[in-house]
């Protein structure tokens, strides 16, 4: 006698047949890739230079027209982001962070760099000499960007916040011309005008701290991630081919670097030594950092009362393209 199905058993088999059919289109459906897309690139992200230089994302993505946009700083580039100007966006974490705070919809996708970009610099001939000798003093620095919160962390340990001194909101080569001419006291510098005061103008770098450099990420709006996943992951492996690049021919890079920037290559070479290129992923762990210094976006009232800083973060660092990265 032949066994029979339980009805139970094949409702469940017919069922499960009736998933599979149904997710099979789903599986095979293919983006249609923008007709454009846009990236910044930034004298402060190395990498950008490269994938911009070799065309590697034209290459990748032959149907669509790729444009490039000039950012002086992580606000430029947030700005650009917010408004469409582009699609790719380089910016400071924290930076990031904090824009998301205050109401843009952005994701963080890729690390492009972790540099210690940043410090508080003054000029050689300064009598400062601590960050504690800054009560009353004039700082340039460029709100909303990695140097503007390095400042305000860095005045926090000293026991000072920011209506113990005058903080000059400057963009970034801006800040580096008020230094030298003496229009301000200290600047909040940022890679490469940070290393090219420091060799053409003897600049002295007041203080140092790695662990208040924030990393830099690669933001798209919450839109394109939804409409655009695999778009991203080509322009992520397209940013993987230039990091490798970057990673195997360091003279080259800081060639390229001293060509876009118009710096001497000694300028370029003292960036790069303080660049580091090898963990593009973004992981638990950045989410971790992350949140330990939300707290000063809360107590200098940089976000708006009531924000979950912990929930943005959460909401800004997608680790979900982490394979991308992994897998070049």
């Amino acid at each position: 006698m032949k066994p029979t199905l339980r009805l139970p058993f094949l409702r469940s088999l017919l069922g499960a047949c009736a998933l599979a059919l149904s997710l099979q289109p789903v599986a095979q459906a293919a983006e249609t890739p923008p007709a454009e897309v846009h990236l910044d690139y930034a004298y402060y992200s190395p990498v950008s230079l490269v994938l911009k230089h070799f065309g590697f994302l034209e290459k990748a993505l032959p149907q669509t027209k790729v444009g490039w946009v000039l950012s002086q700083g992580s606000n430029r580039s947030l700005e650009y982001l917010n408004s469409g100007g582009v699609d790719f966006a380089s910016s400071a974490s924290l930076a990031a962070v904090l824009s998301r705070a205050n109401g843009s919809p952005i994701k963080s996708v890729y690390v492009y760099s972790r540099a210690e970009w940043t410090a508080l610099v003054v000029r050689k001939d300064s009598p400062l000499k601590t960050v504690a000798d800054l009560k009353g003093k004039k700082i340039a620095a460029t709100k909303g960007t990695d140097p503007y919160l390095f400042t305000l962390r860095s005045l926090q340990q000293a026991g000072l916040n920011k209506d113990d001194v005058e903080l000059v909101h400057l963009q970034h080569p801006d800040g580096r011309t008020a230094l030298e001419k003496g229009d301000v006291d200290a600047w909040a510098g940022l890679d490469p005008h940070m290393a090219a005061s420091q060799v053409q103008a003897g600049s002295r770098l007041l203080y140092r701290n790695t662990d208040f450099n924030s990393y830099g990420v690669v933001s798209v709006t919450d839109t394109f991630a939804k409409e655009h996943p695999q778009t991203i992951d080509t322009v992520l492996k397209a940013y993987e081919q230039a990091r490798e690049w970057a990673v195997k021919n360091p003279d080259e890079l800081a060639k390229l670097l001293a060509t876009e920037s118009g710096l001497p290559l000694e300028v370029a070479r003292l960036q790069l030594s303080r660049t580091d290129l090898s963990n593009p992923q973004l992981t638990a762990k950045d989410v971790i950092a992350s949140k330990g210094a939300a707290p000063i976006l809360v107590s200098e009232e940089l976000v708006k009362r009531g924000v979950n800083v912990d929930q943005v973060i959460d909401q800004l660092i997608d680790t979900g393209f982490k394979e991308t990265v992994a897998r070049q």
